[in-house]
């Protein structure tokens, strides 16, 4: 487990270390080709080093690379390793630390990511005053202008679910989602009615975990899996907590949370059941959904992934 920026780095210097071998290319070869010491060239693919993403364009010019999607990426992650950058989320960058600009780096960049919650509703589907309220509770006594910065960075961050190649978004959220009073009736009522609007969009899947289900693999917290374009070996499990984020890129550790979101999935409601349920909690309704997807009544789901390498299972308290 790393920080967000340290996953960045030995990812990005993975993969220009295999493109600069895929060239044909000695590490002094592309030093002497930029003007470089051989050491920058090392420290930068062993992630010892960041990389700003003006060297990134020399390298892959160097080592002939046009694959205009693949360069996005990894200029991009150069940036949220802590070599500069561009997003529309440094304007913030004095008032958002940096796990959070490179979470949002992350998900700008990539081409699904799936969630499961617990406690709140994702941020990608909030709304302003659910935003607000969550963001209120979250940090007691905060300024009423960074309040409104940070609602307004939220906002911001659902333009992936808008954009010209918009995010696919596959979200699980418990029950408890739904029924917790966050922001008071209305706020609650009007987030409601935006879940099953948002949830109608095509590259958006939405299943609820009912009560019915019992306990889960991963009912202890939630987890997001990043995954990008081009090259599966820059997939992340991100797992955030109250003062901080960690990050996963192992292997096991992303096959383990894949597998546990899979069933979950196959445990959850329909998309469609789903939004029957959305539809009773916004009416008042009380009553636990009659048909979970294998029964009358869900059985406990018990099992849960074993990753190697002695990795925790379920999301770390």
């Amino acid at each position: 487990m790393r920080n967000g920026p340290a996953v960045r780095r030995r990812k990005l210097g993975e993969e220009l270390r295999s493109l600069r071998h895929t060239s044909g290319l000695t590490s002094r070869d592309a030093a002497g080709m930029l003007g470089w010491h051989q050491s920058k060239v090392s420290r930068i693919e062993t992630g010892a080093s960041g990389v700003t993403p003006g060297d990134v364009t020399r390298l892959l010019d160097a080592y002939g690379v046009d694959d205009r999607q693949l360069r996005s990426l990894l200029r991009t992650l150069a940036g949220s390793a802590g070599g500069g950058g561009s997003g529309w989320w440094h304007a913030y960058r004095g008032l958002i630390p940096p796990q959070y600009r490179d979470f949002i780096s992350l998900e700008s960049q990539a081409d699904a990511a799936r969630t499961l919650e617990t406690s709140v509703v994702p941020g990608l589907l909030q709304t302003a005053d659910y935003a607000r309220a969550v963001t209120r509770s979250s940090l007691d006594g905060l300024p009423s202008a960074q309040l409104d910065s940070l609602v307004e960075v939220r906002l911001a961050r659902q333009g992936v679910l808008h954009a010209p190649r918009p995010l696919r978004l596959s979200a699980v959220l418990d029950e408890a989602v739904l029924r917790r009073g966050v922001g008071g009736p209305r706020v609650m009522a009007e987030q409601l009615v935006h879940l099953s609007q948002v949830a109608e969009l095509p590259h958006v899947t939405l299943q609820l975990l009912p009560f019915e289900a019992g306990s889960y693999v991963g009912l202890t917290g939630p987890f997001v899996i990043f995954s990008f374009p081009t090259t599966s070996d820059l997939d992340v499990v991100v797992l955030d907590h109250l003062t901080s984020s960690l990050y996963l890129e192992r292997k096991e550790d992303l096959e383990a949370y894949g597998s546990a979101f899979r069933t979950m999935q196959a445990h959850a409601l329909s998309p469609e059941r789903s939004l029957d349920l959305i539809t009773a909690i916004g009416r008042g309704d009380q009553a636990e959904p009659s048909d979970c997807p294998r029964g009358p009544r869900c059985p406990t789901v018990s099992h849960s992934p074993q990753p190697g390498g002695g990795a925790a299972a379920a999301v770390p308290e």
